[in-house]
């Protein structure tokens, strides 16, 4: 399963990485983390290069000016059914600054009345900030939960340019995309 973990700091928590051979495979926050996997059976391998590859980025994100993209590049291996990778693979496509609804990834894939099983497989992303769920808002612009916790999901809303008031989103920063 997993061939490696680590933590690392960042603004919004500590954070655990697992990795497999053939990428990225977990980022969760150490505390507040809805299925959060707890102590895993792979050894600690704080110098890892993919480990030290997803620090950087991440750090590179977090000092990027708000509403300037900061994208990821890394290999990846998150665990799931066919179903949570095919959405998975849809919450890569929305772009930094841009938000989506449960519905439009249901229609995505094909099937418009899917929203409670899109959304559950949102809930069951393992590779928070990364894959990004937290760019997926309720067909009104409001926040409909994350499982890192509410407050970070404002915090990487606002990081990529979003103003958020009382769990919705309010008049973007101008040039940044909005729900269809």
């Amino acid at each position: 399963m997993y061939t490696a973990q680590t933590h690392i700091d960042s603004p919004l928590g500590s954070v655990l990485l697992a990795r497999t051979a053939q990428g990225l495979a977990g980022l969760w926050f150490a505390e507040g983390q809805r299925d959060f996997p707890g102590k895993l059976e792979a050894p600690m391998a704080r110098h890892d290069l993919l480990f030290h590859t997803v620090e950087m980025q991440l750090q590179r994100y977090w000092a990027a000016p708000q509403g300037t993209a900061a994208d990821f590049d890394l290999p990846l291996d998150p665990m799931g059914t066919a179903f949570q990778q095919a959405v998975w693979r849809a919450l890569l496509t929305i772009g930094h600054g841009e938000i989506c609804s449960y519905g439009d990834i249901a229609k995505r894939l094909g099937n418009p009345q899917a929203n409670r099983a899109v959304g559950m497989a949102v809930g069951r992303n393992p590779l928070s900030i990364i894959v990004p769920c937290h760019r997926v808002v309720g067909r009104d612009t409001r926040l409909t939960g994350y499982s890192g916790g509410m407050h970070r999901k404002i915090a990487l809303l606002t990081q990529e340019g979003h103003l958020v008031h009382d769990n919705r989103l309010h008049r973007p920063v101008p040039g940044q995309a909005t729900l269809a």
